[in-house]
């Protein structure tokens, strides 16, 4: 019997102040160094009003646009290695919802700080926009990781 509480309990970390969502949430804190929320708010919430104005003015379709264009970030497939007989195989297997999140904050943030734009806001809603035509970064980085897998689709027999 183990004496410490159970380890697959997730934590909850609630919604997002204005616009009610999780996802937004998971992004502010993924966005957030040191400690510094408020600024990482100010981040997030620059970017969602880009998409506001993008939308004639509606928080809702922002929000809308935001998680349709977050779907086309979040990866199906990837591929992870095993070590079978001494050699390493990339074994393509499919991606829970959680990791899939992870992945695409991640992608998406990651894609966004590397692009040339004045403020994290902006860069961040063009990486939006950009993700909804389905181009930029973090597609890219998406597509790739589904290359992979299918490119190594003959070792999945391998993932047991």
């Amino acid at each position: 019997m183990p004496r410490r509480k159970k380890q697959n309990q997730k934590r909850v970390i609630g919604v997002d102040p204005v616009y009610g969502s999780d996802l937004i949430q998971k992004l502010i804190n993924v966005i957030m160094e040191r400690g510094k929320k408020s600024i990482a708010r100010n981040i997030v919430y620059d970017a969602l009003e880009v998409l506001t104005k993008k939308n004639q003015g509606d928080k809702e379709k922002a929000l809308q646009f935001f998680n349709k264009s977050f779907e086309k970030i979040v990866p199906l497939i990837e591929v992870k290695p095993r070590r079978v007989g001494g050699s390493v195989y990339q074994i393509p297997v499919e991606v829970g919802l959680d990791r899939g999140r992870a992945l695409g904050i991640r992608w998406l943030i990651q894609a966004a700080s590397v692009r040339s734009d004045k403020s994290m806001g902006s860069r961040l809603a063009y990486e939006i926009l950009d993700a909804y035509d389905g181009r930029g970064g973090a597609i890219k980085k998406r597509s790739d990781v589904h290359k992979m897998a299918e490119s190594n689709r003959a070792f999945s027999h391998f993932a047991w």
